[in-house]
């Protein structure tokens, strides 16, 4: 056995311990053992363009041959935050978006996971429940960023409840959620909503932003679930262009970490994490941007294990620290 090898196999052996199998029941109301029950709604009534929506959560569930639960839940009338908190803070925090379409979102993969990795290091973490658009809700397309922006100013306004830094919030999504955390980056200031309290006065602009496997484009190459939920079955060319983030950068745009798998068959790269790169750096916003050669769409953790691309998040956690994600 050479030195590669014996790495090889202690980094398989440290992941195996990260992920226990979770041989666990999924209760009616979609918890399993150790997940936060510590959870913010965002609003303090119905949320905007709510009027006449009455949803029910729904999950769905999954359990992967070794025991990891693979959850989802869509039907979201009260749109909120999961509060992670470490051992010991650090002052850190990070707001997890989950992917999941537009159609519904990951809990487990590009959720908990994330959350209980990021806490080990320090950094408090929320994961946001975020309404889909595609449910009923009034100006549908503006709605999981109203959810987003809302839940930076929600974070900001406690943050000596949680023990934070406030100019420290970073955000990272996934897949769909990419496109809501990149929206988050380059539209923190848009009006979607009305103020609705003091917490409104705060800002929603991330410090960083992690972009893994992002649903980017609504354009040619776009996500066709992603781009029907969010802008309806026919779409203008208007609507195109202005959900497209590539197509939206602004100077204000925070510095971005884009990763993604070359072998991304669902989100295809180039009119995506390719072209977003390309327009940040364009609009000379510092950038870095890593692309493994296998993976698969939707790698998070749990499937990451093993391969290169489980790399990740110390790489993310290197690069933020050069733009003043550190204590």
């Amino acid at each position: 056995m050479d030195r590669r090898e014996a790495i090889g196999l202690g980094l398989l052996g440290a992941a195996a311990l990260a992920f226990p199998a979770r041989a666990q029941t999924m209760a009616a109301d979609g918890f399993l053992p150790g997940d936060s029950r510590e959870f913010v709604p965002l609003w303090p009534g119905t949320p905007p363009g709510g009027a006449g929506v009455a949803l029910t959560l729904r999950f769905t569930e999954a359990i992967e041959p070794d025991g990891f639960h693979v959850r989802s839940v869509s039907r979201i009338q009260t749109p909120g935050l999961f509060a992670y908190r470490p051992a010991r803070s650090n002052g850190l925090s990070l707001l997890i978006i989950p992917g999941g379409g537009y159609t519904s979102e990951g809990m487990d993969r590009g959720g908990r996971e994330i959350a209980e990795r990021f806490t080990r290091d320090g950094i408090t973490c929320f994961i946001l429940r975020y309404r889909l658009p595609g449910e009923g809700w009034a100006n549908r397309s503006d709605v999981p960023l109203q959810d987003a922006q809302r839940a930076m100013r929600l974070i900001r306004a406690n943050a000596a409840r949680y023990g934070i830094d406030p100019a420290k919030l970073a955000t990272i999504g996934f897949s769909a959620g990419g496109h809501v955390a990149a929206s988050l980056a380059t539209r923190a200031s848009a009006p979607v909503y009305g103020a609705v309290d003091g917490a409104d006065t705060q800002n929603a602009r991330p410090i960083i932003a992690g972009l893994m496997y992002p649903v980017v484009t609504m354009g040619e190459g776009a996500h066709p679930s992603s781009r029907e939920m969010m802008l309806g079955p026919s779409p203008t060319s208007q609507a195109v262009q202005d959900y497209s983030v590539d197509r939206n950068v602004p100077a204000d745009t925070p510095p971005t970490f884009l990763c993604l798998p070359a072998d991304d068959t669902v989100v295809p790269p180039t009119q995506n994490s390719v072209a977003l790169y390309a327009a940040l750096r364009a609009a000379k916003i510092p950038t870095e941007m890593h692309v493994f050669e296998i993976g698969g769409h939707g790698f998070s953790l749990h499937w990451a294990q093993g391969k290169p691309c489980a790399a990740w998040p110390e790489l993310f956690l290197a690069w933020a620290a050069t733009h003043g994600f550190r204590v």
